[in-house]
């Protein structure tokens, strides 16, 4: 099957809930995989900018395939706002190291819960930033999902936990501090983005991402990269061109379907990052993470209800009752 790689459209051009779930679903499946990577080449002593660097230069392959399938590789290099891919670039930059930081640090599925905080931060910039208009609802939203985040990161923030014996420990609170500065440099990614849209393709807007990470990463080299055993090197690959796929896809799926309805299909990463680390690292989530992962992603799923019944009305009032 095709993917293709489309300019951001403002309107569904072909209803396909069938592809637009299955599109949205490898894309979660994909985005856990890459986490197992990361954490898999971390764990193998790989620096941390040189995994940073396989993740973003072998994320162009994908792209840049499709693009000639489709005769289109123009697309991906052709920019009308240089500055504002290089400002998505560096945040990208930021975000994607803070992230790699964290998933060498926590359990693989804490680290893919805390990541969750990142749409709730998107709202606040949105509102701010965007002058978008949020109701009191999406703001109660916000405010029970991070009422989830803190139970799932209390066995972090608790200080009694520390010392001997202890359930906390310093690289792991690191952790937790990288993964919240990640969920910030990813909202402000994802808003960025919205401004890239429209008038960028989604190729140039992968393409240029992944060109500042690989440049970012690349300038590490002085610091000392490893030549990686070969379970480590296919994990550095995979990483790349798994991360490239999940970002195709998922953009993919949006053009199948409104976002209300595939965006829930997110939470399953979650449920992937349980079993994949369970199976490649041993690890099984405390009661907090747990607990903070079903406020969490309640509080995410009614957000997209609510945008979704709002949708609903306004098509209601513009098009008028139904015979």
């Amino acid at each position: 099957m095709l993917v293709r790689l489309p300019v951001l459209p403002s309107t569904i051009a072909e209803m396909n809930l069938p592809k637009a779930f299955l599109l949205k679903g490898l894309a979660a499946l994909l985005f856990a995989m890459l986490s197992a990577c990361v954490r898999f080449a971390a764990e193998a002593g790989v620096p941390l900018g040189q995994i940073v660097f396989n993740r973003a230069i072998f994320a162009i392959v994908p792209v840049l395939l499709i693009c000639a399938w489709q005769h289109k590789l123009i697309e991906a290099v052709r920019t009308r706002r240089p500055l504002g891919h290089m400002t998505r670039g560096l945040i990208s930059v930021a975000g994607m190291f803070l992230n790699f930081a964290a998933l060498a640090r926590l359990p693989l599925v804490d680290a893919t819960a805390i990541s969750f905080a990142a749409p709730f931060i998107t709202v606040a910039l949105a509102a701010l930033i965007l002058g978008e208009h949020v109701r009191i609802y999406r703001w109660s939203a916000v405010v029970v999902g991070f009422a989830g985040i803190v139970v799932m990161l209390w066995p972090y923030l608790n200080l009694s936990r520390y010392g001997p014996g202890g359930a906390a420990t310093v690289a792991a609170t690191v952790g937790v501090v990288c993964g919240l500065l990640s969920a910030f440099t990813n909202a402000a990614s994802i808003i960025q983005t919205r401004r890239l849209a429209d008038t960028e393709t989604t190729s140039s807007i992968v393409f240029y991402f992944s060109m500042y990470c690989a440049l970012a990463g690349l300038a590490t080299l002085p610091f000392g990269w490893v030549w990686p055993e070969p379970a480590a090197l296919t994990a550095l690959i995979a990483s790349g061109v798994i991360g490239g796929l999940a970002h195709i896809f998922q953009t993919s799926s949006y053009q199948y379907a409104p976002a209300s309805l595939v965006a829930p299909l997110d939470y399953t990463t979650m449920i992937w990052a349980f079993v994949l680390g369970y199976v490649l690292f041993g690890e099984l989530p405390t009661l907090y993470v747990y607990a903070g992962a079903i406020i969490v992603a309640g509080s995410g799923l009614f957000v997209l209800w609510r945008e979704r019944q709002l949708g609903l009305r306004r098509r209601l009032e513009i098009d008028g009752p139904r015979a």
